[in-house]
């Protein structure tokens, strides 16, 4: 099944992020956290690609144990440190396991790369070429904030745009914590003339080491009103975990509320705080 008629439907979605082991050692405890979150009956699951894409391998096994376990998987295929023919290998590996789904993003640029080298520079690219080579439903990222390497955020829709125009069939957004940034991002995507669904990407913050690293390499600004959470409860970690899945869950209440019927949950594979995501949405997906 495409996402694109999942998320397209009547009725509001709720979607999960896991992510592969990076050494063989770690697939089994992985593999059971993910075969426990996909037992939630969640719309589908996004698998990540990891770094450079080495852990591309673990990507597509994952996907397709998703598939036989029932559930619809996007599997994610970042370009920036691969060549064509890597691609279109991946590719041709996707498609015999019948994943028909693909995020495809541009990645970090490794330290130190010659960027004159690259085979891809752009987002864009990829999904023009994954588009020619037909067959699968293809995602891309957006930053409701704007694109830390983006001049503005009038440059980064422009640059959504063509995303869009090269084949782009939806946008899933990176984490943010204040809705409002979302609506008015939907506004400006709206004028500029983006009308591809777009799925709200909510992470569940639930430790100080995620509040740290969200601070540090993300950009995202925490509401008020989540910051007095830590600083109520970051001394006593079951208590922040337990605000901070409440926090989630309200937040993506209020956006099934104002009509935001796709929700991605960055479950940092973790079936207790998925799970508990789910049974705090009962009754309303």
């Amino acid at each position: 099944m495409k996402v694109i008629d999942t998320i397209t439907a009547s009725k509001p979605t709720l979607s999960f992020e896991v992510f592969p082991p990076k050494t063989d050692d770690k697939f089994e405890s992985v593999s059971r956290a993910v075969g426990e979150i996909a037992t939630l009956a969640p719309d589908y699951m996004s698998v990540t690609y990891g770094a450079g894409g080495g852990t591309s391998e673990y990507t597509a096994r994952i996907a397709a144990d998703l598939l036989q376990k029932g559930v619809v998987s996007l599997a994610h295929l970042t370009c920036v440190s691969s060549t064509r023919e890597r691609v279109f290998e991946q590719l041709e590996k996707l498609r015999a396991l019948g994943i028909e789904n693909i995020l495809a993003l541009r990645g970090d640029i490794p330290e130190g790369l010659d960027r004159t080298k690259l085979s891809y520079h752009y987002a864009y690219e990829l999904i023009a070429e994954i588009r020619d080579f037909g067959g699968f439903c293809i995602g891309g990222a957006c930053y409701p904030e704007c694109h830390p390497e983006s001049e503005n955020s009038a440059k980064d829709i422009e640059y959504l745009k063509i995303k869009v125009e090269n084949g782009c069939e939806f946008l899933t957004t990176q984490m943010f914590f204040d809705n409002s940034i979302l609506y008015n991002f939907l506004y400006r995507l709206l004028r500029a003339g983006v009308d591809v669904p777009v799925v709200a990407g909510v992470m569940p913050v639930t430790n100080a080491v995620q509040i740290k690293r969200i601070a540090s390499i993300s950009g995202t600004p925490l509401p008020q009103k989540f910051l007095r959470i830590v600083d109520r409860y970051g001394s006593n970690p079951e208590a922040l975990k337990q605000a901070g899945i409440a926090f989630a869950t309200e937040q993506i209440i209020d956006l099934y509320a104002n009509g935001i019927n796709a929700v991605h949950v960055y479950s940092m594979n973790n079936p207790s705080v998925a799970g508990k995501i789910k049974e705090n949405l009962k009754g309303i997906v």
